[in-house]
C-alpha cells in the first residue's frame, strides 16, 4: 500500500513560495448551507451532543435515510439495511471486512477512487484492476472486461458511477448488466455512489435498483452536501451484510462523530436548494475546464482525467507534478488511480473557488501545449 495517493510532493507543496492551487484532493471550496455547519449546533437544542450515541447512526438520520433511499430506488427499504458510517470511506471498509476473506479478490473497474484498492490490501484481500472508463464504450464489451477477468477467488465487483477520476456516468443498462452477471457468477456489488447528485445530464440511477439482493451501496455527505471534515457516510444493502459491517465499524471507528450525523440530518432536511446550487457551479466550472484543456465536459462528479504520458521526458511523472508544482497547482498521479494509468493525472475543479480553479486550469493548459 503507498503511504501517499494524493501527491508525492506533498513536502514541496509546503515549501513553495505563492499561489497553491491543490486539485489533487476531492473536496469543494464551499461552506455548508446555513443551519448545517458547525456553528449551528447547539448542545442547549441537542443534548449529548459531544457524547457517544447509537452505533448504527442516531435514530432520526437512519429514519430519514431509509426514506432518501426508497424515494432514490423505488425499494422498500427498512431500517435494519442501513448503517451510518465514519465517511464512505469507513462503510467500504467495513464492507470489504464482512465480505472478503483473505486471499480472495475484488474486481474493481478502473481508474478508481484512489483509497478503495489499499481498502481491499489491508483486509488482505487482492485488488484484480479491469481498466475500464477510459476504454470501454459498449456495453457488450463493459461485460466482457470484467467477466475475462473473473476467477474461482472473486467474490465483489466495485463499481463508481458518477465516476472518480473519470467523470463518467454509467448508463442503466451497463449498471443492469453488472446485475445479471453478478448473479451469474455469485458476486457480491460494491456501488460506490457517493456523486450521485452531481450528475450534469440525465438522472442518477442506482445500481441496487437491479440487484438489491447483492449491492452494498455507499454514499458520503462529504461529497453531495460539503462536510467532508464531519466524517459521515452510509451504507446501504441486504440486512445480514449490513449486521456484519456494523460489528466492523464498532471496533474500528465505534460510530460515526454525533455532530456530524446531527448536520447530517439538517442536511437530509434542508439543505437540497444548496445541493442544486453546487450542482450548477460544479457543471459550470467543469465544462470550463474541460474546454480550456480541449476534453470532453465530465458527465458527473468533479473531476478530470488527463493522459500527459506525450509530455513526459526522462524525469518521468513526478517531474510533470514538479512542473506544475512551479505554477501552484497541484495534481493528483494517475498510478494512485489504477496500474495501467501511471501517464495519467487527476484534477478536481471543485476544490478551489471558480475564479482560482479557472487560473491553475489555464496554467496547466500551458503545460500541456494547449491554447488557454
Amino acid at each position: 500500500m503507498p503511504s501517499s495517493v494524493y501527491s508525492p510532493l506533498a513536502a514541496r507543496v509546503r515549501e513553495h513560495q505563492g499561489p497553491i492551487y491543490p486539485l489533487n484532493v476531492g473536496d469543494t471550496w464551499m461552506e455548508p448551507f446555513e443551519g448545517g455547519r458547525m456553528e449551528d449546533l447547539h448542545t442547549a437544542d441537542l443534548p449529548g451532543l459531544h457524547r457517544y450515541c447509537e452505533t448504527g447512526g442516531i435514530p432520526p438520520l437512519v429514519d430519514a435515510l431509509v426514506e432518501t433511499l426508497r424515494g432514490r430506488t423505488g425499494a422498500s427499504w427498512e431500517r435494519d439495511q442501513v448503517l451510518v458510517t465514519a465517511g464512505a470511506t469507513s462503510g467500504l471498509a467495513c464492507t470489504v471486512s464482512a465480505l472478503v476473506d483473505p486471499g480472495e479478490e475484488v474486481l474493481i473497474l478502473a481508474p478508481f477512487w484512489p483509497l478503495i484498492r489499499g481498502i481491499v490490501q489491508s483486509q488482505r484481500g487482492v485488488p484484480v484492476e479491469v481498466p475500464f472508463y477510459d476504454r470501454v464504450h459498449a456495453l457488450e464489451d463493459a461485460v466482457a472486461a470484467v467477466e475475462t477477468r473473473i476467477t474461482d477467488r472473486s467474490v465483489a465487483l466495485y463499481v463508481c458511477t458518477p465516476s472518480n477520476p473519470t467523470g463518467r456516468v454509467l448508463p442503466a443498462d451497463w449498471l443492469e448488466a453488472f446485475a445479471a452477471l453478478a448473479r451469474r457468477h455469485d458476486l457480491w456489488l460494491l456501488s460506490d455512489e457517493v456523486y450521485a447528485d452531481y450528475v450534469y445530464g440525465g438522472s442518477h440511477v442506482s445500481l441496487a435498483s437491479f440487484a438489491p439482493e447483492r449491492t452494498l451501496t455507499v454514499h458520503s455527505f462529504s461529497k453531495a452536501y460539503g462536510m467532508a471534515g464531519n466524517r459521515v457516510g452510509y451504507l446501504a444493502g441486504p440486512a445480514p451484510v449490513i449486521a456484519e459491517a456494523h460489528k466492523v465499524s464498532v471496533h474500528s471507528a465505534y460510530h460515526a462523530p454525533h455532530a456530524g450525523q446531527r448536520a447530517a440530518l439538517r442536511a437530509l432536511e434542508s439543505g437540497g436548494a444548496w445541493v442544486a446550487n453546487a450542482r450548477e457551479l460544479y457543471r459550470k466550472a467543469g465544462e470550463d475546464a474541460a474546454a480550456v484543456l480541449g476534453l470532453p465536459a465530465p458527465e458527473g462528479s468533479c473531476f478530470l482525467f488527463i493522459d500527459v504520458g506525450s509530455l513526459l521526458d526522462e524525469r518521468g511523472m513526478l517531474g510533470f507534478l514538479e512542473d506544475c508544482l512551479e505554477d501552484g497547482v497541484v495534481l493528483s498521479p494517475g498510478a494512485s488511480s489504477g496500474s495501467d494509468y501511471g501517464n495519467w493525472v487527476r484534477l478536481c475543479y471543485t476544490a478551489v473557488p471558480p475564479e482560482e480553479a479557472a487560473v491553475a486550469i489555464r496554467h496547466l493548459a500551458r503545460q500541456l501545449g494547449r491554447s488557454a
